[in-house]
């Protein structure tokens, strides 16, 4: 990778990520994990790894879940925090008040292939442009749901806010060398490339001023992704990154990794590739379909199922005889027992005793009763309607999957009908069945209606 000189990484993590209600109550959606890395934390590990020092953090609401998740990380790591959401060019501005040189800017909450990062880094040293975009083909998805970029001969010919048309999408990360700052601070506070009757908010985009630029005649490089790239900005987004991220750990994974503590029973079926922390273990009639990564405590043990790949955390226990889908993550000291079914991903201390089937994604310390459901086929085979700050959509994925905010629970018997989100805080009570979202702070029960009338023998004819 050909890299600009005195390049510093800014990273955008201050945004209250409304749309991704219930996981950013208790954080920054920056700081959720995939793979049991928070994203954040993930994406400063690879520009580090790409040699990009020093990085600065642009922080908001639940600055304290950013921090967490950076803690101990390698390299040079400053905060900055944004007074109040004015915008991305807003935030960038405040964290490159101090800076020379080029910038690289990136939102925190993305899941991306490092090969992404490093191409736009490539393509920004060799040309020298005053700007490069990083653009993403859209695929099956909607342009009005992203903001739109419009690529012609490797340079972008403009961009639109939620555009009727369209076929690539800006990703939100673009390299920038310091004379460009001058568009951010010149930034109108709008998007005013919308389509007819659009209404964008009062934010300062950097969308914005990248179309100042080529309205200017100023060159802005398009550099299409070359590996995955997922925007987890709201609840189903964050199992297309989970499963990316576990395919290529699974890529990246050249053979087994065993820690000389961890132990696996010559009665265990084992078809994948294992990396095993500090005393893990895998007992006897476990099978392993598939790549496993087993944190450091971590156990699975009688007759187990994992359809992998899957990625276990520490301490966690798998055992008798239950089933974890493949693509699935599992967040540390969790419990998942007795003839339980779980795919998805589950954050850490979740416990999943007894004969549920939950697929979905669970928040933390989330305690399931016994015998509970996940309906996620709907009669009419159809994908369920969501409501996202209001606006009607239907996911790309997971739509008729279950979404438990963290530290809920749900009582024995109850029943998550396909799509429902259930709130921070909240309960679904036992023999419960959940057709509507449930707020935060709410306890769901079932009222009983029971009539009794006289039964005997005379009801026989004696």
């Amino acid at each position: 990778m050909t890299q600009p000189s005195r390049l510093t990484a800014l990273i955008l993590a201050a945004g209250s990520g409304k749309r991704f209600w219930p996981y950013s109550v208790v954080r920054n959606k920056a700081a959720f994990p995939i793979a049991n890395t928070p994203l954040i934390r993930r994406l400063v590990d690879d520009l580090i790894w790409l040699g990009i020092d020093p990085v600065v953090v642009v922080v908001g609401p639940g600055e304290g879940s950013v921090r967490a998740a950076l803690r101990g990380v390698a390299g040079d790591i400053r905060f900055v925090r944004q007074p109040q959401p004015a915008g991305t060019a807003d935030a960038a501005l405040h964290a490159a008040a101090d800076i020379d040189g080029d910038l690289l800017i990136l939102p925190g909450d993305i899941a991306t292939d490092p090969a992404n990062l490093s191409a736009l880094l490539t393509r920004f040293a060799e040309e020298r442009p005053l700007a490069a975009a990083l653009i993403q083909p859209l695929g099956d998805e909607a342009p009005q749901d992203w903001l739109t970029a419009f690529p012609t001969g490797g340079r972008l010919a403009g961009v639109e806010g939620h555009s009727r048309d369209g076929r690539h999408r800006l990703c939100g990360v673009f390299a920038l060398r310091a004379e460009a700052l001058d568009y951010l601070r010149d930034n109108s506070g709008v998007m005013d490339r919308v389509p007819v009757g659009g209404m964008p908010p009062l934010e300062a985009e950097i969308a914005q001023s990248v179309q100042a630029m080529i309205d200017e005649g100023q060159p802005v490089a398009a550099v299409e992704t070359v590996g995955y790239f997922v925007d987890v900005d709201k609840p189903w987004h964050i199992l297309q990154a989970n499963r990316q991220v576990i395919n290529r750990l699974s890529l990246e994974l050249e053979g087994n990794r065993i820690h000389p503590t961890a132990r696996v029973h010559e009665g265990a079926e084992i078809s994948g590739r294992l990396v095993l922390g500090e005393n893990a273990v895998i007992g006897n009639r476990v099978v392993v379909e598939g790549d496993l990564w087993l944190g450091a405590g971590a156990s699975v043990t009688n007759g187990a199922i994992l359809e992998g790949p899957v990625v276990v955390g520490g301490e966690t226990a798998v055992r008798h005889y239950c089933q974890i889908g493949g693509h699935s993550s599992l967040g540390s000291r969790g419990v998942y027992s007795h003839g339980a079914e779980f795919s998805g991903v589950a954050l850490e201390k979740v416990y999943c005793y007894h004969y549920c089937e939950i697929a979905g994604v669970v928040g933390q310390a989330v305690d399931f009763g016994a015998a509970t459901v996940c309906g996620n086929l709907r009669f009419d085979d159809r994908e369920t309607v969501w409501r996202v700050q209001g606006r009607a959509e239907v996911p790309t994925a997971g739509a008729n999957l279950a979404y438990f905010g963290d530290f809920s629970r749900t009582g024995v018997n109850a029943i998550i009908m396909p799509g429902r989100r259930t709130g921070v805080y909240s309960v679904v009570g036992p023999g419960v069945i959940l057709y509507d979202d449930l707020p935060d702070r709410t306890l769901i029960t079932a009222e009983q209606a029971l009539r009794t009338r006289s039964w005997g023998p005379e009801q026989y004819g004696w």
